[in-house]
């Protein structure tokens, strides 16, 4: 039985190698300042959200040392440690933020082992439960990054790995080099690109985990998906994240937010069923 007070958990629950977690996670890039750069305008608001979220249902939180950059990682650890024991927290490393406005790749090995002992400081972790490599370093040979981060998993300082912003070969390539649990790529009504990389996530048993479930608004513009919201008194977001749910049993939707009423909103989505005819019709949005 589902308990109503973490609506969140109605979504099930999927593997991430040995771990279970619920089937709709937390993205904490927003509890960052504007334009997810520097400290946010209230810390103590930020930190009561990481709480709120955890107590809704959402045990995966994902974030990134790029977040900030660390203030995400710092707020994780100021609002929940010591973590619960079925809090599962994923976080990425391979993008810099040397400006406001840019994301830069940086896949060179050295880099990557500074970057998993600055998250597992500010984290306050002795072990990453996920680490997801950020993004594929053109001027980097994907298997010298992934092979760094295997050396470090092997050294205990990293449980699972991931990758994300990949194609389909780059999934391939990387289940040679490592063993992969997780791949985060942008996915949602309005964006299904990765397509491909999510049927063989789904065949494989890895947790696809979709960046921008809700398109940066777009899928909540969609005629469809405010259609359906009406008809099921829902609103445009609880019908979008409900229909990432229902794409795929290894989906696991991370929607972000500063505010708490858009937090207990998305977590509501969980609960959402879609009836055969509304998939059918957003299949085609």
């Amino acid at each position: 039985m589902i308990d109503a007070g973490k609506p969140a958990a109605a979504a099930g629950t999927l593997k991430l190698g040995d771990l279970t977690v619920n089937r709709m996670g937390f993205g904490a890039m927003r509890v960052a300042g504007p334009d997810i750069w520097g400290e946010p305008k209230d810390r103590a608001a930020m930190r009561r959200l990481l709480a709120r979220a955890f107590e809704l249902g959402h045990n995966f939180i994902d974030t990134a040392d790029s977040y900030g950059p660390d203030v995400s990682e710092i707020l994780i650890a100021e609002a929940l440690h010591p973590y619960p024991a079925d809090l599962v927290i994923g976080t990425k490393g391979g993008l810099t933020r040397p400006s406001r406005h840019r994301w830069d790749e940086n896949g060179r090995p050295e880099h990557l082992r500074r970057a998993v002992d600055g998250s597992l400081k500010r984290l306050r972790l002795e072990r990453i439960d996920l680490y997801q490599f950020h993004a594929p370093d053109p001027k980097v040979p994907y298997a010298e990054s992934l092979g760094a981060l295997v050396e470090l998993q092997r050294a205990g300082k990293i449980r699972h790995l991931g990758i994300s912003n990949v194609s389909l070969r780059e999934l391939e390539h990387a289940r040679r080099i490592a063993a992969i649990v997780s791949v985060q790529n942008e996915y949602n009504i309005e964006n299904r690109e990765s397509d491909s990389v999510l049927a063989a996530c789904q065949q494989a048993g890895i947790a696809f985990i979709p960046w921008y479930p809700l398109g940066a608004g777009r899928a909540l513009r969609s005629a469809k998906v405010k259609k359906i919201a009406s008809r099921l008194r829902a609103t445009p977001a609880q019908v979008a994240l409900a229909w990432l749910l229902a794409r795929s049993p290894v989906m696991l939707p991370i929607p972000g937010t500063g505010s708490i009423a858009h937090l207990e909103e998305n977590a509501a989505a969980a609960t959402l069923r879609l009836a055969p005819e509304d998939l059918a019709e957003l299949a085609a949005a």
